[in-house]
């Protein structure tokens, strides 16, 4: 009985210290979660909204500018992040190599931008894609074309601009995922690999890259969700522009609820889309990259 009740005992205690933790979780978590659930069945305007149903479900399928920005998410989603996941192992390879002199500085520069402000760096890269910007004067000096290009005006130089934003961000972040485990990898096995004559990209292919399997894959559910909630870059380099062609759904969502008439049911469910997406996919990463048994 005696240890019973100290066992309760002890057990109100934990509960107790664990106690100021677990309610601001579900104040500031579980709370907001369960509230904007419950308002992505709302329709009106601003604070004066009501219970619709299923109503927001059905304007999305109508909705061209969600269907744009959309699109977008999904393209920024495709090209970007096979882009930094390759750049970020071949940058990890290299800098890999005992041999090779500064490694501290070019791993330093590499991941220095992933720790820079945001918003400071997405100001300097539209004032360097600007019309007059320094990129153009360089081209232009190089003569590696003739007149300047508009890069925040078209469509798809926009396009191209942040994702060299995000990529140049986030490529050092990734890499030092990858550079830490290959320093885990047994040196062994690439030893018993050269004595057998194995060239260094079949050692990369058949060994370096099964051996980092679980990093890549986390690495890229890591990218994918980033990409999916993409809003600073966008927000401060194009504003979504031209003619919504970088329109985010994070941007979107913003609009909905702080730049236009607020629509914050309309909102909520533009959000959820983002959930399902984030799950669908990295449901779909795992079950690509899980091993199969013979």
């Amino acid at each position: 009985m005696a240890k019973s009740r100290i066992g309760r005992a002890e057990q109100l205690n934990g509960w107790l210290f664990i106690a100021p933790a677990l309610v601001l979780l579900g104040i500031f978590m579980i709370y907001p979660i369960l509230w904007s659930l419950w308002m992505s069945f709302q329709t009106g305007r601003g604070m004066n909204y009501s219970f619709g149903g299923f109503a927001n479900i059905i304007r999305l399928t109508e909705d061209p500018v969600f269907i744009r920005a959309l699109t977008n998410t999904g393209i920024f989603l495709v090209v970007q992040v096979p882009i930094m996941i390759v750049l970020a192992l071949l940058f990890a390879a290299a800098l890999n190599n005992p041999n090779l002199r500064f490694r501290g500085f070019f791993r330093t520069a590499i991941f220095l931008p992933c720790v820079t402000s945001l918003v400071a760096y997405s100001i300097l890269f539209k004032s360097m894609f600007a019309s007059d910007g320094v990129i153009n004067d360089l081209a232009m000096v190089l003569r590696l074309m003739d007149a300047p290009i508009s890069w925040l005006g078209d469509p798809f130089w926009a396009r191209v601009v942040i994702i060299l934003a995000i990529t140049w961000r986030w490529t050092g972040y990734n890499m030092i995922f990858y550079l830490a485990a290959m320093q885990n990898i047994d040196k062994s096995i690439y030893e018993a690999a050269r004595i057998d004559g194995v060239p260094a990209w079949a050692r990369f292919v058949y060994i370096t890259l099964p051996m980092l399997k679980p990093v890549i894959l986390f690495t890229t559910v890591i990218s994918t969700i980033g990409t999916l909630q993409l809003f600073d870059e966008v927000n401060n380099i194009t504003l979504g522009g031209p003619s919504d062609s970088t329109l985010t759904l994070s941007l979107y969502i913003y609009n909905l609820t702080f730049k236009f008439m607020p629509s914050f049911g309309y909102a909520a469910t533009v959000s959820y889309v983002i959930v399902l997406l984030v799950a669908v996919l990295s449901y779909l990463q795992f079950l690509v990259a899980r091993d199969r048994k013979a």
